[in-house]
């Protein structure tokens, strides 16, 4: 019977980041921000805390790329770049709106765990920001126009918004609809925010 073949450095190395990572965001999801420690991650994980330091750097940036705060900002470019000049802003726009409807069928718990943690410690508040920052500016150059910028965080907060009020404020509006009748009402305030030019400006 042959053996097994042996696993490269490289496959030997993803395989532990991906330990590490699935071991960080049970933790979040479970303890939240504050509470998770790199050693707790270390330990659950089975590798050593220099080890999680070395990977990923910092508890900041393990909480991020555990947390996953990139959006869908429409149709990616060939070369596999994240949306920006020249994308369809109505794509943009359906892209949004499917992950909105994903988030209100029922958010996985680190992602639960993610947006209470941005909402009350300060430094998962300034990874998130710093994400949906990049996010904006990404949307914005999609939008292009006036207020390209402002009519981008006002696309992203809106989703965001009602994803909070779904999940963690667990508003009776908002959990009494359909998430498809949600999507359905949302879709033209956000196609009059990609508008080039706002009813007053034309």
């Amino acid at each position: 019977m042959s053996e097994p073949p042996r696993l490269t450095r490289t496959e030997r190395r993803r395989q532990t980041e991906a330990r590490i990572l699935d071991s960080a965001r049970k933790l979040f999801a479970r303890l939240g921000y504050e509470r998770t420690t790199i050693r707790a991650v270390a330990g659950d994980a089975r590798v050593d805390p220099a080890l999680v330091m070395q990977y990923y750097g910092s508890k900041q940036k393990l909480f991020a790329r555990a947390a996953d705060l990139r959006l869908p900002t429409g149709r990616e470019g060939e070369d596999g770049d994240p949306a920006g000049s020249g994308r369809d802003p109505e794509a943009l726009i359906e892209s949004l709106l499917t992950a909105l409807g994903v988030k209100l069928d029922g958010l996985p718990a680190t992602s639960l765990a993610t947006l209470r943690s941005m909402l009350t410690h300060p430094e998962a508040g300034q990874i998130a920001r710093e994400a949906l920052d990049g996010h904006i500016a990404e949307v914005s150059g999609a939008l292009g126009g006036a207020d390209a910028r402002l009519r981008a965080a006002l696309l992203i907060c809106t989703t965001v918004g009602v994803a909070i009020g779904h999940e963690l404020l667990r508003l009776d509006a908002l959990r009494d609809a359909p998430p498809e009748r949600i999507t359905e009402l949302l879709r033209p305030a956000l196609r009059t925010l990609i508008a080039r030019e706002t009813p007053q400006d034309a």
